[in-house]
């Protein structure tokens, strides 16, 4: 599919990727009401689910993924999930495992290619909630999951009928080398403190696997996946886990409309995370790179970010063909 031209032109101050991203993840506001929802995963443990709702009943719902550390009140969650619902369209944001207030049962939580919970959930949406028509957006980390678990080789269910990837890194290893770079060690150091504060709530729990001494030496974010990420899911090590996790490789299999959304100045983003070929190879899959948005900070001066008008006129244009009412 041609690559998208885009037309995101953010207030001046916004301009700067640094800015955008910071005021985006820390400033910015949201008031959307929801109602949660526990669900049992198909190995016993839990997700939180939290809901919202159009005015009137919808046969539509859109899932929201949120990315690394986030959780289903993260304002570029909650509002996707607004402006859906101004739309017609319910709205659940869904807590990854230990992202909702309360850790989850298991030594194992959640990561980039963690697929069989978002399969959970929809799963959920069709037989116990009865949606016929189901789109997914996911941001960051969980956009590299919606666009593998698109892409992997299950059968995805009919009834879900287009998706949207926001600062994706398509390219774990890549994006890890990113953020280990200087201009990115606010983030990574933020992204570190919040990790290792869930080993320490783990390590009640598992203190046969974690100690204080171990958790304390882990000094980065590669060594965290090496350490936790990598031995805790069942992968080798931390380049096993970007390897086998990474979206890139499935993307010329999804066979749903997708619309990646990547900035060129996102500073958490590799040069393999613009994957123009495989945008130019398959009809089903949209690339569009803004010159400006940084990671997640599409600011434009309603509330109502560039990423997530674009993620309802991607539904709007491609709904007509293959809506249920």
């Amino acid at each position: 599919m041609p690559i998208l031209e885009p037309t995101y032109k953010p207030p001046f101050q916004f301009k700067n990727g640094f800015m955008a991203t910071v005021y985006s993840g820390l400033v910015r506001k949201v008031n959307l009401k929801q109602e949660r929802e526990r669900i049992e995963t198909r190995d016993k443990d839990f997700l939180d689910l939290d809901w919202s709702f159009a005015s009137k009943p919808s046969h539509s719902v859109i899932i929201l993924l949120h990315g690394l550390e986030g959780h289903a009140q993260r304002p570029y969650v909650t509002g996707v999930a607004k402006l859906f619902n101004q739309n017609g369209i319910d709205a659940v944001c869904v807590n990854f495992r230990g992202c909702s207030g309360e850790d989850n049962r298991f030594y194992r939580s959640y990561h980039s290619g963690a697929t069989d919970d978002l399969d959970d959930v929809v799963q959920h949406c069709i037989q116990q909630k009865g949606y016929a028509n189901i789109y997914i957006k996911g941001v960051s980390l969980g956009g590299n999951i919606t666009l593998k678990y698109l892409g992997e080789g299950r059968a995805v269910p009919k009834e879900i009928k287009a998706a949207i990837a926001v600062s994706v890194p398509v390219f774990l290893d890549g994006s890890a080398s990113e953020l280990h770079k200087m201009k990115n060690r606010a983030f990574a150091t933020r992204f570190r403190k919040h990790l290792l504060d869930k080993l320490r709530v783990k390590m009640k729990h598992f203190p046969e696997k974690l100690n204080e001494k171990a958790i304390a030496s882990i000094k980065t974010l590669r060594e965290f996946d090496e350490f936790y990420t990598a031995k805790a899911h069942g992968f080798k090590d931390a380049a096993d886990y970007y390897e086998q996790s990474s979206s890139l490789q499935f993307l010329k299999n999804i066979e749903v409309p997708t619309l990646i959304i990547n900035a060129l100045n996102d500073s958490f983003l590799s040069s393999e995370c613009y994957p123009v070929k495989a945008a130019k190879h398959n009809d089903n899959l949209y690339l569009e790179m803004p010159k400006y948005g940084g990671h997640v900070g599409f600011i434009q001066m309603n509330n109502i970010y560039y990423n997530e008008k674009r993620a309802w006129e991607f539904v709007n244009t491609h709904k007509n063909s293959f809506l249920v009412e």
